[in-house]
């Protein structure tokens, strides 16, 4: 089994499936998500998300890859979300160097934009700083890392019309919150088996497939098997969401697969005990227990060691 990571100081995490009801909404910034970039919009969630397709759609070299409405994801389990909206979106000639120096990078690629409501009605633009993803990734020296850092705050600053406020992620180690297992199969294989258990579990469905190798050697770049797929169940994640808003960027959840140098395939994903503490989540422990051990089934079946 996975050895995770750890923080004994803080409560929780994914709610079981069938946990509905609109909890009592925090302030979005009660205290700064880890790692979370942010800024005000000057307009509401719909304007603000419509612009944001306006501008990439304008730059060729970034392509979207899903549109996410959680909110609308939610009314299909009988309940309730302010309006929360992300964009997947990428540029291969950007975030292929960063899984070059870390494969895991791929976990958090590609990048994601969120816009959520507040109670006070603002629309607030947030994105995972790429401070971040280098403190968490050992990608201190990755040459496109700061071209990718002023392209994503112009974005966001030209999207929401406002200052963007910089992420802090002082606090985030190296490796913090990956758990990851080894496969004994290939990618393909380890991709096809995950698919195949998330397709058993009738909550469970996935919402994109990503290659990332693939999309590399679209820009003339080389990248051994790297591949990511996200799926969810807005049951699980929308309570979570309700608790904290920022909670959407890393929802719904990923899985990634790839081969090392040394031809072993790894099996990767986010241990929610790490992200209940990133996005300030307050809930009953046993709500993390529930999602981290079933998370844990998926990757030992995909991985061959159930």
């Amino acid at each position: 089994m996975p050895v995770r990571w750890t923080a004994v100081f803080f409560a929780v995490l994914i709610a079981v499936a069938g946990c509905g009801g609109q909890a009592e909404e925090p302030g979005p910034l009660r205290q700064s998500p880890q790692g979370v970039a942010t800024a005000e919009s000057r307009f509401g969630v719909g304007t603000t998300v419509n612009r944001l397709d306006s501008v990439l759609q304008a730059k060729p070299p970034i392509g979207v890859v899903a549109r996410i409405d959680h909110a609308a994801n939610a009314e299909t389990v009988g309940d309730s979300l302010r309006p929360t909206r992300v964009t997947l979106f990428g540029n291969p000639q950007l975030g292929t160097p960063l899984m070059q120096a870390n494969r895991r990078a791929g976990l958090d690629l590609p990048q994601r934009m969120l816009v959520y409501e507040t109670p006070d009605g603002r629309a607030i633009l947030a994105y995972n700083g790429t401070n971040y993803l280098a403190a968490r990734h050992g990608l201190d020296g990755a040459e496109t890392l700061p071209k990718m850092a002023t392209a994503l705050q112009g974005l966001a600053a030209q999207i929401a019309d406002s200052t963007v406020t910089p992420a802090d992620s002082a606090s985030i180690e190296g490796g913090a919150g990956i758990i990851e297992v080894e496969s004994d199969a290939s990618v393909e294989e380890t991709v096809r088996r995950l698919r195949a258990a998330i397709d058993r579990n009738e909550a469970l469905s996935v919402m994109a497939e990503l290659d990332h190798a693939a999309n590399a050697a679209r820009v003339d770049m080389q990248l051994p098997p790297t591949r990511l797929l996200v799926f969810g169940n807005p049951a699980l994640g929308t309570p979570l969401m309700q608790d904290a808003p920022t909670m959407a960027l890393d929802l719904p959840q990923k899985m990634l697969v790839y081969e090392a140098e040394d031809g072993t395939v790894y099996l990767a994903y986010n241990d929610p005990f790490f992200l209940a503490e990133r996005h300030v989540i307050t809930g009953p422990p046993s709500r993390l227990h529930t999602i981290a051990d079933a998370l844990a089934a998926l990757a030992e079946q995909a991985a061959g060691n159930a």
